[in-house]
Formats: C-alpha cells, structure tokens, sequence
C-alpha cells in the first residue's frame, strides 16, 4: 500500500534527512510527515509566518507496507498511557525512540499539550491526563528516524503551496 504523504513547511524537501531537527520532539528526532493535507497546511501556515515566508507542501509516496515488512515500527492508534509515556520522554530527552525505524500516532498539538505538559509538571495524574486525552480524535504524524528506510520507500512527488 502507497500513501500519500505530507510535510508542511517553507522549503520544498525533495532528499530528506532523518539526521536534521530537534531532538525533544513528540517521536525524537527524525523526519516528520503526515497523511493528512489538511494537518499538513497548518504545520505549514505556522511555519510560514514564524519564518515570514511562503507556506508550502511537501508531496510524497510512502510504500508503508514495505516498511511495515522490514522495518523495526511503532504504532500509536490511541492517545493512551503508551503514547503519553512516550511522548513525555521524547520531550524530557530521553530518547525512547532509539531503535526504531518508523513510528506514527497522534501529534501532542494545541489541543493536547496542556495535558501532556500538566501531566508532565506532575498538576496532573495520569488517570487524569488520559481522561482528557480521550476526548480527543488523534491526528496523524509519521516520524521517519532511519535515513535507509527513508531513502527505500520516501519518494519526493512535489511540491504544492499550502492553501
């Protein structure tokens, strides 16, 4: 199965690099994508005016069952105690990422980082900070961490302005 995948930013990306960005962020370190337009636009308009640039996607097709095939994967379908676990240890540094090729789950966005953070603070129980989770749909984001995979099953298709 090919997806279509996007990464919203200023720049158009035709190689990406798994190597570049911070370190703390929701999956580590890696490249980010997402199979939806739509969450992909706002990561670009953000992006667009941080940067006071145009706002643009990134277009490829991603062979995700190869990679789900051959490559050592982690999969969130639910904002639940895993992913939150995991998410606060990304965001402490403490890289739980690390022998992974490829993960995707649901983004800790504007609608639900005061949870992580409360959570993260210790305001927050976890039995809490799940109750409040759970009222959220997850969106969707692919973390690429390994630049092999990245190069077998990453093809660049374009670029496209956000709109």
């Amino acid at each position: 199965m090919t997806i279509t995948v996007y990464h919203g930013g200023t720049e158009a990306i035709g190689t990406p690099l798994c190597h570049i960005g911070r370190d703390n962020l929701d999956f580590g370190k890696g490249f980010y994508l997402t199979d939806i337009r739509e969450q992909a636009v706002r990561w670009a308009m953000n992006t667009a005016r941080r940067r006071g640039k145009a706002a643009i996607l990134s277009r490829y097709r991603l062979d995700k069952n190869a990679i789900l095939k051959t490559a050592k994967c982690k999969i969130f379908t639910a904002y639940n105690a895993e992913w939150l676990d995991f998410v606060v240890a990304s965001c402490q540094g403490l890289y739980p990422a690390a022998g992974f090729d490829y993960i995707e789950g649901g983004v800790a966005n504007d609608r639900v980082v005061d949870t992580v953070n409360l959570y993260m603070a210790g305001l927050m129980d976890a039995e809490t900070a799940l109750k409040r989770l759970a009222w959220h749909q997850p969106s969707n984001q692919i973390c690429l961490l390994s630049q092999t995979i990245t190069d077998l099953y990453l093809v660049y298709d374009g670029t496209e302005p956000a709109k």
